[in-house]
């Protein structure tokens, strides 16, 4: 796939990119290797296979016990806060 000066200026702009004129054709060129790689995959027959949640067969996440660690301490930290009402933390209006 061919990928031409707008496209890699498209990208860049979208990406916030500040991109010389000098840089252009080696970012292209990547770009268009990257999406050859992805033409690539695409071409792979996966019409058998089963998604994974591991890629190891057998292995599954270990998780942690949902419990409680810490106590609730918000009186201590609404202690500092300019202005609480009714527990909850009071700002100044930004918006009309």
């Amino acid at each position: 796939m061919t990928i031409e000066r707008r496209d890699v200026e498209s990208i860049a702009k979208l990406a916030r990119l500040a991109l010389s004129a000098e840089e252009m054709p080696q970012y292209a060129l990547g770009l268009a290797r990257i999406l050859g790689l992805v033409e690539q995959l695409k071409q792979a027959d996966t019409a058998g296979v089963a998604p994974m949640a591991h890629p190891l067969p057998g292995q599954r996440q270990r998780l942690r016990a949902d419990s409680v660690t810490e106590t609730d301490q918000h009186e201590m930290y609404q202690r500092n806060a300019p202005q609480v009402q009714a527990g909850l933390y009071l700002v100044p209006r930004v918006i009309e």
